[in-house]
């Protein structure tokens, strides 16, 4: 009855340490997480171990059954996936092309031994290859400059920023126009400010060109990088910000010119013909009475002072003083001749 008893618990320690054995080296405690985007080419790395570098390599889905095997090491192309297996590395690598929804989901990286081959579990996740729900629109002119602002994560502060042209995210990165290792270029300029944990690209010598779609990206070590959209239109510049600068000028133009105007006609009004004899326009001081006379009053003496003495000679009014019509050529000449006849 002892020996029994003895007999039952050694097969019962047996059958659970070959049991536990068997879990061992059947699965892994690790699971791999993919992401990739539709249309694109995904690649799923396993890696083994020390001594399984000879050994027949496979991805599968499912319960790995034979109809489940999707491609092995022994033929390194079919259909969607190709397999490479780095012996050095002990790493081997299938790539599936042409992504779509259905090829989400759970997968298998398979070891053939002898006996229960070894697995480590995969997970698949498969995202549209564009981007974005929401996207900020700016504005600006040609010629002029603009800054995108993307915001990111805590997590992501010391991760690479970059930024790129069109909605693909798949090849954003391959396609960056600057990162944040290089931040500056003719063009852009990238700053990071990690407290804000805002990054801002600025865009210089704006033309219509740049207008379009442009992605912010954050990198990330493990899944998909994450993304925010922006849409950037340059406008010609408006003929009102020509009429701006072009205007006052034309105005300060014209101003000088009208006063040029008023000045020569001014000076032309100020000066009456005749020998040498100017005369106020407005009002004509005597020399000696102080007397105010409009220059109307005084035109008849004004014409007399500019007739020669032989042009005299042949006047009819032989009752007028000839003194009168003498040459003046002076201003004070010609405010005593007109001092004279009024006292008189």
């Amino acid at each position: 009855m002892f020996s029994c008893d003895v007999k039952m618990w050694s097969l019962q320690n047996l059958l659970f340490i070959i049991c536990i054995a068997l879990i061992c080296v059947t699965s892994t405690a690790a699971v791999i997480h993919v992401s990739g985007y539709e249309g694109r080419d995904v690649n799923v790395s396993c890696s083994y171990g020390e001594g399984y570098e000879s050994y027949e390599k496979y991805l599968c889905r499912n319960d790995c059954g034979n109809s489940d095997v999707l491609i092995t090491t022994t033929k390194a192309k079919k259909n969607k996936y190709s397999i490479y297996d780095d012996k050095k590395r002990r790493v081997f690598t299938t790539t599936l092309s042409d992504l779509s929804s259905v090829d989400a989901g759970k997968y298998w990286c398979g070891v053939t031994r002898t006996g229960k081959d070894t697995y480590t579990e995969v997970r698949l996740e498969v995202e549209p290859d564009s981007c974005c729900d929401r996207s900020t629109n700016i504005q600006s002119y040609e010629g002029g400059s603009v800054s995108i602002s993307c915001s990111y994560e805590s997590e992501d502060q010391n991760n690479l920023k970059y930024i790129c042209r069109g909605k693909q995210p798949s090849t954003c990165l391959q396609q960056a126009l600057i990162t944040s290792d290089n931040t500056q270029n003719a063009q852009f300029r990238l700053t990071d400010d990690k407290e804000s944990r805002k990054f801002t690209v600025n865009i210089t010598s704006l033309t219509q060109e740049d207008s379009g779609s442009y992605l912010c990206g954050v990198h990330r070590n493990t899944g998909l990088d994450v993304f925010s959209a922006a849409e950037l239109e340059v406008k010609d510049v408006p003929h009102f910000t020509i009429l701006i600068y072009v205007v006052p000028a034309i105005l300060v133009v014209l101003l000088i010119l009208t006063f040029f105007l008023v000045m020569v006609h001014k000076n032309k009004c100020n000066r009456v013909p005749g020998d040498g004899v100017t005369v106020n326009i407005n009002t004509l001081n005597t020399a000696e009475a102080g007397v105010k006379m409009n220059i109307y009053d005084i035109e008849d003496y004004v014409d007399m002072a500019s007739l020669r003495p032989q042009d005299m000679s042949h006047d009819d009014d032989t009752g007028k003083d000839k003194s009168v019509y003498q040459n003046f050529t002076t201003t004070e000449d010609i405010d005593s001749q007109i001092y004279a006849n009024h006292s008189s």
